[in-house]
Parts: structure tokens; sequence; C-alpha cells
């Protein structure tokens, strides 16, 4: 699946010349000319990251920047800030706020894609040790164990079978997106393997049950007519 950037900026012409540029690179590009619109296409589906113009009519970028990075849905979403301002305080400023990068117009779009493949390669939340962290749910890949953690709460183990455990690693590494059950066979139990897909409809039930005790199960959640989708909100 294409990797989905929200452009969030006021000037139709910026925006235009960064989607050709993302497209060309195979990325999935969208439209965003203030917060509300930017608002919704995160309604929409949640993008792999977000390129935020600074001024825009309204809500300023920066705002919008420090509103997302307080939301649980966003928080964890890369942000590269585009901006005419290149003042160091300028650029403290953005990253306090918690923006991943700060690209100061005008720029070229290969220093652009640039920037967002290093932001995309330093903001994996799957590290080389299979870690992997969502919402209260953590996972310790060298010990290959799973914890829960509600804010506030210390960590408690999760009881959690082989299998369960695949597809709850894959769910986490590839939140908010739907996968159909064709699709979790690949993934989880491999392409070479043959599985009938009512497997993954059992496994599913079991993951929830594995993660009612700590009422997480409604991360887990039934898309009618599509398969499974993995998110934070409820």
């Amino acid at each position: 699946m294409q990797k989905r950037i929200l452009i969030v900026d006021d000037e139709p012409a910026i925006r235009d010349m960064v989607a050709f540029a993302l497209r060309k690179a195979e990325y999935d590009a969208v439209h965003a000319g203030d917060a509300r619109e930017a608002q919704n296409a995160i309604a929409d589906r949640l993008p792999d990251l977000i390129l935020l113009d600074w001024m825009l009519p309204g809500t300023s970028g920066l705002e919008l920047a420090r509103r997302w990075r307080k939301d649980s849905m966003t928080r964890d979403v890369p942000i590269i800030m585009l901006t005419a301002r290149g003042e160091e305080n300028d650029r403290v400023s953005g990253l306090e706020a918690g923006v991943d990068d700060y690209v100061v117009k005008p720029f070229s779009s290969r220093e652009l894609l640039a920037r967002i493949r290093a932001v995309m390669r330093r903001s994996r939340e799957d590290d080389e040790e299979g870690n992997v962290a969502v919402g209260a749910l953590r996972i310790d890949g060298a010990a290959h164990r799973v914890f829960a953690q509600p804010v506030g709460e210390d960590a408690l183990p999760v009881a959690i079978g082989p299998t369960e455990y695949r597809l709850l690693h894959f769910f986490m590494t590839h939140p908010e997106r739907v996968y159909t059950r064709s699709q979790l066979l690949d993934h989880v139990w491999g392409g070479s393997v043959y599985v009938e897909e009512r497997t993954v409809d059992v496994h599913i039930r079991r993951l929830r049950k594995t993660l009612e005790p700590h009422t997480l199960d409604h991360m887990v959640q039934t898309v009618r007519g599509a398969g499974y989708r993995f998110s934070i909100s409820a």
C-alpha cells in the first residue's frame, strides 16, 4: 500500500507542486488548505506523514502541530513543517511544538523527498528488534512479550499465544489500515502456507479475548464487508 502524505498549505500552487513530486515518487498525496480540511482528511484516513505550512488561515500550523501531538490518534504521525521562517528561534518553536523536521521555502522537490524519507526512517515504530508501541500496548521484541500500560498505571504482561502474537505485531506495525482476511493470511501466516480464511476470524476472536481483561479488545475492529483494522480509537 502506498504511503499517504497529507499536504496542509493554503497556497494551491505549492500544494499542486508538492503533490506532483510526491506522486512521481509513488506516494499517495492528499491536499488540505486549512485546519478544517486537514482534520477531515485525517478522519478519512490517517496519513503516514504530514507536510504542514506554518502560516495558515485561522489556526496556524504551529498550533495544529501542538494539537495533533496531544491527540492520541495523531501524536505519532511524523510532521515536517514547511515555512519561509528560517530563523533559529522559529525552528526551535517548531521543534518544541512536536514537528520532526523543518524545510524552509523555497525548497527543491529533491530536498523535500530526501527529508520525507529520512523522517519516515527515523519515525518507524517497529525497530530492529521488533519493539513497537501503540496506545496502551507495547511489544518487547527481544523478549517476545506483550505489555498493557494504561496512562498513569504500571505495565502488565499480556498472556498471548504465538499466532496471536504475530497477528498483534502485524496490526501494531500497520495501524489504522483495513486488511482483508486474504491479506492477513499473506502477511501473518505467509503466502506459501495454505490456511482457510475462516482461520483468521478464529484468531481475531482469540486476540480480542486476550486483550479483553485489559479493556483493549476494542482496538481490533471489524470493518463490515472489508476486513479488520487495528486502531487506538474506539
